[in-house]
Formats: structure tokens, sequence, C-alpha cells
């Protein structure tokens, strides 16, 4: 399933001097609550660790660009991001960094996230991929691995915030309830 996603929604074209690669997350938490925290761009800080603080320019919808500021431990303070894509049927969130105090040029993201069954319940597979310029001085690999260490970071905690406001809302659907696996569609 994660290769067919990847396919269908995660296809960067890096150039030469660029990067490119995908992180995949299972969480065990609904789709429903692990995209609440996803899909706001305008509260990166929910889940991402890094972040401190943001602030957004416009209505919250493409086109939107917000200010992040960025927590000491990071070669960056600030990263100015648009907003490129935002699908809540298929839960789909896209951005780009077009500007900032660090040295991803041209770095491109997509979110997506599906339902599966874990363990019997109802979780979530998040997909997030990339594709940034090669710094001066850095190999391909060098920074496929820095982008994703700060990926899989954000994705363990948001594997966290979903699952335990999954575990303080109510128990998960199983296999058993009205929701079957029928129900979850590519």
């Amino acid at each position: 399933m994660e290769a067919q996603y990847i396919i269908r929604h995660h296809r960067h074209q890096p150039t030469e001097h660029q990067c490119s690669s995908s992180v995949v997350k299972h969480i065990k938490a609904p789709v429903d609550i692990v995209w609440s925290a996803v899909r706001r761009f305008d509260q990166p800080q929910k889940y991402k660790p890094f972040v401190s603080r943001c602030i957004v320019r416009g209505d919250f919808e493409i086109g939107s660009v917000r200010e992040v500021n960025v927590k000491s431990g990071l070669p960056a303070t600030t990263s100015t991001e648009i907003l490129e894509l935002l699908d809540d049927q298929e839960h789909i969130l896209g951005f780009k960094i077009v500007g900032g105090d660090h040295r991803l040029k041209n770095y491109s993201s997509i979110v997506t996230v599906h339902p599966e069954i874990i363990d019997g319940i109802l979780g979530a597979l998040v997909i997030e991929s990339f594709v940034v310029d090669v710094p001066e001085g850095n190999t391909q690999d060098e920074t496929c691995y820095f982008v994703n260490a700060v990926i899989n970071c954000n994705l363990k905690s948001l594997a966290i915030v979903s699952e335990s406001t999954a575990l303080q809302g109510c128990s998960h659907p199983s296999i058993d309830s009205e929701l079957s696996i029928s129900a979850i569609k590519l």
C-alpha cells in the first residue's frame, strides 16, 4: 500500500543537484485525528517539536504564507513557507519553503494521511516526502539523511500527540464495528 500511495501522491522530480525521499509512519489513531493535526498549516508547533512559533498571513487557504520560528538545535532560526496544496477529502497537504535563514533551498514537501488497520483497530499511515537542493559542501546522502531525521522526529511527535488524543477521546473502533475494512479506500 505504501508504494501505491507514494506513486500516486509523492512524485517529486529531483534535478541533478537535488535530493528527494519519503518517510512513512504508522500511527495508532484514526485518520480524522491525525489529519486534524497535519492540516493545521497555521499551527505546526502542535506536533513539530522544532517549531516554537508560527504566524500565518492570509486566510488559511492555498497561497497562505507562514513565518515559522525554529527552536535552537537546528541550523536555522526562521523559515517562510507557502501552502501549495490542502485537500481535506484526500488528506493531502503540500508546502514549499520560500525563505528564511537556513540552507534548505527549493524545499517542497507533501504529507498524506491514509486509513489502515493496525493491530485490529483503525489507524493512519502518514507519508511525508520532499525534494530539496543539496547545499554546497554537502552530498545528496548527507542532505537526505538530515531532512529525513527532522521528518522522522516530527512524525514521531505526531504519533504521540495523535495517539494520546485518540486515547483521551474514546476507544478506537474495531474492525467489527460499523466501519469495516471495506470502508478503507485507496
